[in-house]
């Protein structure tokens, strides 16, 4: 049976959850506050990258399932179900903004007329729901029942219609049994185990798992640096503890250490709830300090072999924070770029989808060149670094930049190539932890 569904907040998390709802048969409301955003929307457009959405958009757009408007009020009216989908930034101490929350839990609170459900769908810190629940019981003039979720998203940029799409699990926090079967009539679609929680773990559990494979990131990185100095390879030692599986191989590739904007801000988080419950959450902080020392070691490679980066002119592949999505937000490679921007190196840079959003951080012509090829990337450069996990970059025409630089010399930050076959064809390549 189709539920009637509203999702406020059209970024990655409402616009994905909001199309593969309607692709599974519910009828749903997607709301933003972004004018833009929905007349670009209802004109078939999106305004993120994402491997099939747009497809998907298309079609349930045009099948009548899937809609779009800048009203709270109209997505309120036409709906059982509210999914609450909007940004949760981090604050200055790591803590995280709840005011997009709270607003929009006021706005619903005054468009209700009868009994909704309305569901956190963004990350939020533990108790979350119970101040949701509370400012939609002030400002209810028309006192109506409702009960308010915590059903985290789990999705990964890059991958996230497939995740939605084909859950490994879904977790349902309510502290009342009347919205639980609406809520398995919503995810029966997607044939998922659904584990049902009390809110307040439902909420911890999406911040612990980030946390938890952000460790794993870092402690992956930690090894590599270990393998360097004693001559091991981190490839080979990633794989040997990946195939014990109580531990697994996913999130133990060495690199320049996690960005994005969900792994860090989740993690600041994380240590900011433990603060404040009474707890010092220093592990997590140590995983935060490897990772910031991670771009460190890379820069120090980097200037190790040019000696001055003033003046040196240095090829960028990647802008994106990780493959397969044109999100920029605290990206790593774009932290190099600055960073070496800032030590007088002029760049030439590419990324298959990420360039106009990197062009309003990055702006063309201060020190920053955009190209169209990654093949020319090379071009008139003393090196080439690889700071995006891209696939098409393990298509580099070797050969083609080995001439096009003034010395062959690669770094790469993503282990993507193998350090036998780049000495064999003449590099100097300097990778991590190999």
């Amino acid at each position: 049976m189709a539920s009637k569904i509203a999702i406020i907040g059209t970024g990655y998390v409402g616009l994905v959850t909001g199309t593969c709802f309607a692709e599974v048969g519910h009828q749903v409301t997607c709301v933003d506050n972004n004018a833009d955003k929905v007349k670009m929307l209802q004109d078939g457009g999106i305004p993120i990258y994402e491997p099939g959405l747009e497809d998907l958009v298309k079609k349930n757009t045009a099948e009548g399932r899937l809609r779009f408007t800048a009203s709270t009020k109209e997505g309120v009216d036409e709906s059982d179900i509210i999914f609450i989908a909007v940004p949760t930034p981090p604050q200055d101490d790591g803590s995280v903004d709840l005011s997009f929350i709270e607003k929009v839990a006021r706005e619903i609170a005054s468009s209700m007329t009868s009994y909704k459900i309305i569901v956190d769908k963004s990350t939020v810190p533990v108790n979350t729901g119970e101040n949701v629940a509370e400012t939609i019981k002030r400002y209810n003039q028309a006192n109506v029942d409702f009960d308010v979720v915590s059903n985290p998203e789990f999705l990964r940029e890059g991958f996230a219609v497939g995740d939605l799409m084909e859950p490994d699990r879904v977790v349902v926090g309510t502290t009342s049994q009347r919205p639980v079967a609406a809520m398995r009539e919503v995810y029966e679609p997607f044939k998922a185990p659904i584990i049902f929680t009390d809110i307040n773990s439902a909420e911890l559990i999406k911040h612990a798992a980030n946390s938890f494979l952000a460790l794993k990131i870092s402690y992956i990185n930690a090894v590599s640096i270990i393998c360097e100095a004693s001559g091991a390879n981190i490839e080979e030692v990633a794989n040997g503890i990946g195939l014990d599986e109580r531990i697994g191989r996913r999130f133990l590739n060495a690199g320049l250490g996690f960005g994005g904007s969900c792994f860090p801000k989740d993690l600041s988080a994380f240590i900011a709830i433990a603060e404040q419950l009474g707890y010092k959450f220093d592990l997590l902080k140590e995983v935060q300090h490897i990772n910031a020392g991670q771009m460190e070691r890379f820069i120090k490679k980097i200037e190790e072999t040019l000696w001055v980066l003033k003046e040196k002119k240095l090829g960028v592949l990647g802008l994106a924070f990780k493959q397969n999505t044109d999100d920029v937000r605290m990206s790593p490679a774009i932290d190099l770029c600055q960073r070496l921007v800032k030590e007088g190196a002029e760049l030439r840079v590419y990324d298959p989808k990420a360039m106009e959003k990197a062009k309003e951080i990055l702006p063309e012509g201060e020190g920053i060149t955009y190209v169209d090829d990654m093949n020319s990337i090379g071009e008139g450069c003393d090196a080439i670094l690889i700071a995006t996990e891209w696939p098409e970059f393990t298509e580099l025409d070797l050969e083609k930049a080995r001439k096009d630089l003034s010395h062959p010399i690669l770094f790469d930050g993503r282990n993507l190539f193998e350090p036998a076959k780049m000495e064999e064809l003449g590099f100097i390549y300097k990778s991590i932890g190999r």
